[in-house]
């Protein structure tokens, strides 16, 4: 079962989140669990332990910290990215996010929709980066890989 089954999200050290952020986060962390691919490749020639995992995303020392555990609670991996490739599109992100909540209260369907494209356009502009810096550490899909970035937003939340 090369799944996650149960995540945590280390944002203990993180302002409270607005009400759109906290929905962000939910709907991620409720879909990453409902449907995802996380794949632990072997190495040195080692096999990976089996899954299903237990994965914990945090920052720590400026780096995106992934934590999976079996759900033996044994490390099945740990690996640190630099946050530095995700600055730029987070940063876009949030932008686009903040326009996209405005328009929902005040602009019509039309004008909204041309938003969210720009908003879907970013969203998976992160998610492959994601996928870029996991590569030969964990294979995910689109999918997994676009609730995992966002995610990673939430993380960046305030920081």
């Amino acid at each position: 079962m090369s799944r996650i089954t149960h995540i945590v999200l280390d944002d203990s050290s993180l302002p409270p989140p607005t009400p759109e952020i906290e929905q962000e986060r939910k709907v991620a962390m409720f879909d990453l669990l409902e449907d995802n691919t996380f794949v632990l490749p072997a190495r040195d020639e080692r096999p990976a332990p089996n899954g299903p995992y237990h994965l914990g995303l945090s920052i720590r020392d400026k780096r995106l910290v992934f934590d999976v555990n079996t759900e033996q609670a044994e490390k099945a991996a740990e690996f640190h990215l630099s946050l530095g490739p995700f600055r730029q599109v987070v940063k876009d992100y949030f932008q686009i996010c903040e326009s996209y909540f405005e328009a929902v209260k005040k602009l019509p369907p039309s004008q909204i929709e041309t938003i969210d494209m720009a908003r879907r356009g970013i969203h998976n502009e992160g998610s492959r980066v994601l996928q870029e810096r996991l590569e030969g550490k964990a294979e995910i899909d689109s999918d997994t890989a676009r609730r995992l970035f966002t995610l990673i937003c939430v993380l960046h939340f305030g920081g």
